[in-house]
């Protein structure tokens, strides 16, 4: 039998739907105007003022907000309250290792506690459950939003982190988890570190998984599900949305329910910025219709992805966005971390006597995803000693993980091996598409 947090919302008639959103949005395109002068400037230029906004179908005469607007307004430039009303701060990577900033109110924090644990419950989940959190805690909005994701649901929350696989299977089985929420990749390695040490997964109360932060395919599923012995739900979200449980699997496991009673969705043509109808790929773009300190207004998310209205068996009328499809930029998801090749490139020519040529080597070992990257010596370097040439390595390897928090592998190449063009270069190879 299907398990729903908020029945009311979650299997609401589309009327009630679109009657909610268009309040909201009225309501909140008035309190971003009021309050952000970034907004207010964008509105002016597009001629447009609040009183234009009445219902959702108005929501394409506002203009876009880019990553890059965050970044120009770093770092509390578009909150939307005075900073004594924000009790937390969370923050994303960005291409030149300025972070993206995220503020939330109370309400906010409500919010999202209410998603996750919409998340929570189409998994399965209640107040009887132990649920390990496996994502990581600190900035990064994984773990503290499927925490408190749980304790709004009721169920024992079990902050395990990230890491220290051998910790997390014993934790898994001394303390009878039976929901786990981990990035993809970390499921499959603790499925395979489990049956490394000849444990049966029926030693387990295991029953479901909440996985997310990067891409994986139903093959990954399948392997997950057997090694673990659970049924593995996909979530999504994004820092500057909110964070995990702005859409998540029920038991159909075929797209994710968007919780649009927060965030109107739209796909626009990548290109041109015009609205795509329902079914048709294109980049996804949403707008925050109830949160306070930063309500990002019509956001380029840059996934491709499809949304739907096809009826769903769990009963949830929530609209459906199918698995992202890619990425309409060069940014790159490793193991739940986003990489841009300009964060490479910051970090190699920070360290001097390094070339400019590099390459980054994506690829996917045995369902984990895997960074090579390759750096083109300088004929001065090319000359030292083996030793020398390992200590650079090391340098480079420490810098990396230092600034990405990802490691990888530092492959040093002999001078004008890499490939040069005349055009943009070719900085990625990502052999997982």
């Amino acid at each position: 039998m299907e398990k729903y947090f908020n029945k009311n919302i979650e299997c609401a008639p589309l009327h009630e739907i679109k009657a909610l959103q268009s309040f909201r949005l009225s309501s909140t395109v008035r309190h971003v105007y009021q309050n952000v002068e970034h907004y207010r400037k964008k509105m002016e230029e597009a001629g447009i003022s609040p009183d234009d906004i009445k219902t959702a179908d108005d929501l394409s005469k506002l203009p876009f907000t880019l990553k890059q607007d965050l970044r120009d307004t770093y770092p509390y430039g578009m909150f939307a309250v005075p900073l004594d009303e924000v009790v937390r701060v969370h923050a994303s990577s960005g291409t030149t290792g300025k972070q993206t900033v995220v503020g939330y109110t109370q309400g906010d924090i409500d919010i999202w506690s209410e998603v996750a644990a919409r998340a929570i419950a189409a998994a399965g989940g209640s107040k009887d459950d132990f649920i390990h959190v496996s994502y990581g805690y600190g900035l990064f909005t994984g773990g503290l939003g499927m925490h408190y994701g749980t304790e709004k649901i009721g169920a024992t929350a079990i902050p395990v982190s990230a890491g220290n696989t051998s910790r997390q299977i014993q934790i898994l089985k001394d303390f009878g988890s039976t929901i786990i929420c981990v990035t993809p990749s970390y499921a499959l390695y603790l499925a395979e570190s489990i049956r490394e040490m000849g444990i049966d997964p029926s030693e387990f109360k295991l029953k479901a998984g909440i996985l997310g932060a990067e891409p994986w395919t139903d093959e990954m599923r399948e392997e997950i599900e057997k090694g673990l012995g659970i049924k593995a739900y996909d979530i999504y979200g994004l820092s500057e949305i909110i964070g995990p449980g702005v859409a998540y699997e029920c038991s159909e496991q075929n797209g994710m329910h968007i919780n649009e009673d927060h965030f109107i969705p739209e796909i626009i043509d990548p290109d041109t910025g015009e609205v795509l109808p329902f079914g048709e790929a294109g980049e996804l773009v949403f707008t925050c219709i109830t949160k306070q300190a930063l309500p990002l207004i019509r956001y380029r998310t840059r996934d491709i992805a499809v949304l739907t209205r096809d009826k769903c068996s769990c009963g949830r009328t929530l609209i459906k966005m199918l698995k992202p499809q890619g990425r309409s930029d060069d940014m790159l998801i490793i193991r739940g971390v986003n990489v841009f090749p300009s964060q490479v490139e910051s970090v190699l020519l920070s360290m001097g006597n390094i070339s400019p040529h590099y390459l980054l080597i994506v690829d996917r070992v045995e369902n984990r995803d895997t960074l090579e990257i390759q750096v083109e010596m300088t004929d001065e370097i090319f000359s030292d000693a083996i030793k020398s040439l390992e200590e650079m390595e090391n340098r480079i390897k420490q810098a990396i993980e230092s600034t990405l928090g990802i490691s990888a592998k530092i492959r040093l190449v002999e001078p004008k091996s890499i490939p040069r063009s005349e055009g943009k270069a070719t900085r990625v190879i990502d052999k997982r598409k």
